[in-house]
């Protein structure tokens, strides 16, 4: 039976939580082993070095401890080659050192060519050319020896006294490594390794059961995960999930609106154009002559402004829509010449201010700054739309922009001004809002242009400004962006800049 893509993800994430522990925890352990084995073998090293010393102590006292057990009236020199007789009174210093090492310690007194006289046998002959000392290792019944040689007077001549000690760190060392360091600490590395896997799995078991959690959710299901069934650890996680899911739920709700308002103000205008079509096809069926023409003229001027409505509707549906995805996007910005830009917007709409015998105009200064140029294109044409439409025949409508380099920060604007009828300030804020329109209006509109205005320039880290025009009539919307240089950078950079 196969595990499913879940479970095999959920054991993943375990599993590699574990890897990661055991490894954090086992590297720790090996340095500190490896310290240890350091350490160990220093000391034992220190502890050789202070056995030698002993050793080279006791030699001397070892070959005063040789005694001549011939008559006193024996000829002399003794010939040692054909009767040493000779014994041991050890002094008490070496009894206790071959005592304390029964089993680990040996002694030898041997001639000058190299004939053992007292002592073991299983010390190897060593004939030291000088009166210095001389060390050796000697390995017997699976014990290492650490022996020293030398020449010493004693009471029989000059003869080689050697002296062995089994208990030598160095040759101990590996042996106290392995019981007393590698050995617990790979124990306690097994011991961690199990503590560490059980740990894991049921420390995560809450994250697992979150993970699953939301895995079984809906796409539709954007309520908040409750923060305090989850750990400590993770309630940050959760909090950040669920204001991540509101801001999704806020987006989609508003999505929902859009397309429920879209539709509601689509069907008006197309309902319109279907009936005017409708009359217009009985109409020529019924009548004729002079008065059927009059009648088709006056049902294609009314199809034509049905059309224009529904055209204008869709395209700033599109916009809004536009508007929408580029402000949560991350679409890099470019520099945008807001002079220019205000002649373009001005070259438009010189007809339609014309037909309303409108003193459209520019009073343009050299202004920079950083943006997305359609959308604020698309800004601008929204805002002077709304100008031409709402003024009253014969109005003024001026169309500026320019810079401000006093302030902080210096600041690049754009602002429309008009001597029309004007807003209230407590309707300010609601003409902002989609599909809003103010009470009374005559004037045929979706109520979306300065929606998508003010849309636009949020995507642009500002805002819209409604004011009051010249002389206390009409309205002057005014934006406000941030200017830059020519080359696109700030126009006051930072000290570090």
């Amino acid at each position: 039976m196969r595990a499913s893509p879940e479970h095999r993800s959920a054991e993943g994430l375990i599993w590699g939580l574990q890897r990661r522990l055991l490894v954090l925890l086992f590297l720790p352990l090996g340095l500190v082993g490896l310290v240890s084995v350091y350490f160990h073998y220093q000391s034992a090293g220190t502890a050789a070095l202070q056995q030698d010393q002993q050793l080279l102590r006791l030699v001397p006292m070892l070959a005063d401890s040789v005694v001549v057990t011939l008559p006193r009236d024996a000829p002399r020199p003794i010939d040692i080659d054909a009767d040493p007789g000779l014994a041991l009174l050890l002094a008490p210093p070496v009894d206790v050192f071959l005592k304390e090492r029964e089993g680990y310690a040996g002694y030898g007194v041997m001639d000058a060519n190299g004939r053992l006289l007292l002592g073991d046998h299983w010390l190897p002959t060593v004939l030291p050319s000088t009166e210095d000392a001389e060390f050796l290792s000697v390995v017997d019944g699976g014990i290492t020896y650490r022996v020293v040689a030398q020449r010493s007077p004693t009471a029989a001549g000059e003869l080689i006294i050697m002296l062995a000690d089994g208990s030598d760190g160095r040759q101990q060392w590996l042996d106290t490594v392995l019981l007393r360091v590698l050995l617990p600490n790979l124990l306690l590395m097994v011991v961690a390794a199990v503590a560490v896997t059980w740990a894991v799995a049921r420390a995560l078991r809450p994250l697992i059961d979150l993970k699953e959690a939301v895995e079984r959710r809906s796409p539709r299901d954007l309520s908040p995960i409750d923060a305090e069934s989850a750990p400590a650890e993770v309630r940050p996680l959760v909090s950040s999930l669920n204001r991540l899911f509101s801001l999704v739920n806020d987006q989609t709700q508003a999505q929902r609106r859009f397309v429920a308002d879209a539709a509601h103000q689509l069907r008006t205008p197309l309902a319109g154009l279907q009936a005017q079509v409708e009359a217009w096809s009985q109409a020529a069926r019924s009548m004729g002559g002079a008065e059927t023409l009059s009648l088709r003229v006056e049902q294609v001027h009314r199809l034509r402004d049905a059309t224009r409505r529904t055209s204008q509707l869709a395209n700033q549906l599109l916009a809004l829509s536009r508007a929408d995805s580029v402000s949560a996007s991350t679409h890099p910005m470019e520099q945008v010449d807001l002079q220019e830009l205000c002649e373009n917007i001005l070259a438009l709409h010189l007809d339609a201010a014309a037909d309303k015998q409108m003193d459209l105009g520019l009073e343009a200064a050299p202004a920079q700054t950083r943006g997305h140029t359609w959308l604020l294109r698309e800004l601008l044409i929204n805002i002077v739309d709304n100008a031409v439409k709402y003024t009253p025949p014969g109005g003024r409508i001026t169309l500026r922009c320019g810079q401000d380099l006093a302030a902080e920060p210096p600041e690049a604007w754009i602002e429309v001004e008009d001597d029309g009828p004007g807003i209230a300030e407590d309707e300010r804020q609601r003409v902002l809002e989609r599909f809003y329109r103010l009470p009374g209006t005559q004037t045929d509109g979706n109520g979306l242009g300065l929606a998508i205005a003010d849309e636009i320039a949020r995507s642009h880290h500002t805002q819209l400004q409604l004011l009051t025009g010249g002389n206390g009539r009409g309205l002057r919307v005014r934006v406000v962006f941030e200017a830059v240089r020519a080359g696109g950078r700030p126009v006051r950079e930072s000290p570090e800049g």
